[in-house]
């Protein structure tokens, strides 16, 4: 599904573009996902609209296949990358998490600014951008995947939330299309 409309008040969330994250393989070069998500914050900030960077800084303490107990990464693995050109008016997210709400404000900040829908870029697409889009989707968001602007390490799990999942949380399209949206 195309997207057919952007409210008024819609946030632009990107999720991890920041040094760790980008610093493996991944389905789609990571510099062209950083191009285009930085389209989306240059026209998202040109229109006034609320920005937010979320970047991770750890896990959750469950086990899992990888390990046991809560990690801290290293705060270089956690920078933003530059291409991000983040500004003093864009509010940072910082999670040991998947999604960019657990355990954050987000909820708070965007219910404060007045924002029904999200417009979601990131790494990695099965990972921090769907649980994200699931959480925002679970509490009354309009959700809006630029699927340009998203990547992740195996394309067969970009292709199974992109394809499978994300049509039922909301609705797909290109960074051009978000862009002529704003206009």
């Amino acid at each position: 599904m195309t997207i057919t409309a952007l409210d008024s008040t819609t946030a632009l969330i990107v999720i991890d573009l920041q040094a760790g994250t980008l610093g493996g393989p991944t389905a789609h070069p990571a510099e062209e996902i950083v191009e285009r998500a930085a389209e989306l914050l240059a026209a998202f900030r040109e229109h006034e609209l609320l920005v937010v960077l979320a970047n991770v800084n750890g896990t959750p303490a469950g086990r899992t296949e990888y390990g046991a107990g809560a990690r801290e990464f290293p705060a270089a693995f956690s920078a933003l990358v530059p291409g991000l050109d983040q500004q003093p008016t864009d509010v940072t997210v910082t999670r040991a998490t998947w999604s960019a709400f657990a355990g954050t404000d987000l909820d708070a900040v965007l219910t404060e600014r007045g924002i029904t829908q999200i417009v979601l870029a990131g790494i990695a697409t099965s990972l921090g951008v769907e649980s994200t889009a699931r959480d925002a989707y679970d509490r009354g968001y309009t959700v809006t995947l630029a699927v340009d602007a998203i990547t992740d390490r195996s394309a067969d799990a970009h292709t199974t939330s992109v394809v499978g999942v994300f049509p039922a949380l909301g609705q797909c399209g290109t960074v051009a299309e978000v862009i002529a949206l704003l206009a």
